[in-house]
C-alpha cells in the first residue's frame, strides 16, 4: 500500500490487515456503514473482523486525498481487488473527543465492483457476519 495522503492509525491499519491495529482506532460502539453492506456493523469487535477481511481482498489499496473538517475526516482511495479488478472510493470517519473512529462510511465504485466485492465479503465471513449484510454472486 502506497500512502500520498498521509498516514494514520487508519491508514496503518488497511496496511497491516490486523483485526488488532483496526479495533485499537476504534470506539466501542462503533459503526461502519458502506456500499458493500445492506446493513450497518456495529461494534468494535465485528467491525475490526470485517474490515480485516476486507483489507484482505484488496492486491493493492492507495490512499490518494484526505482532507478533515472538525471531527470528520474524508480519504479518496484507488484499489485494486479479486484479480485485478479497479475501483475507486471514498471513506468517511468520524471520530469522538477522544481521537476514536465512532463512524466510518466506506463507499465502493462502480456498482459491479461493488457488488463483486460485497459477494466476496460474504463467503470470507461466513460463521462471522450473518450472509444477509452482503450481497449475493
Amino acid at each position: 500500500m502506497t500512502t500520498s495522503a498521509g498516514r494514520s492509525d487508519w491508514t496503518d491499519a488497511f496496511e497491516t490487515k490486523s483485526s488488532t491495529a483496526f479495533g485499537a482506532a476504534f470506539a466501542e460502539d462503533v459503526v461502519l456503514e458502506a456500499s458493500v453492506l445492506r446493513h450497518p456493523v456495529t461494534g468494535r469487535e465485528k467491525v475490526a473482523r470485517v474490515l480485516e477481511t476486507a483489507s484482505g481482498i484488496y492486491e493493492s489499496l492507495t490512499f490518494t486525498n484526505q482532507v478533515s473538517d472538525g471531527d470528520r475526516t474524508y480519504l479518496e482511495w484507488d484499489a485494486v481487488a479479486l484479480d485485478g479488478i479497479e475501483m475507486q472510493g471514498v471513506t468517511v470517519l468520524t471520530r469522538n473527543g477522544d481521537g476514536l473512529v465512532v463512524g466510518a462510511a466506506i463507499h465502493h465504485r462502480p456498482l459491479d465492483a461493488a457488488l463483486a466485492f460485497s459477494a466476496e465479503m460474504a463467503r470470507r465471513t461466513s460463521g462471522v457476519v450473518d450472509a444477509e449484510f452482503f450481497a449475493s454472486a
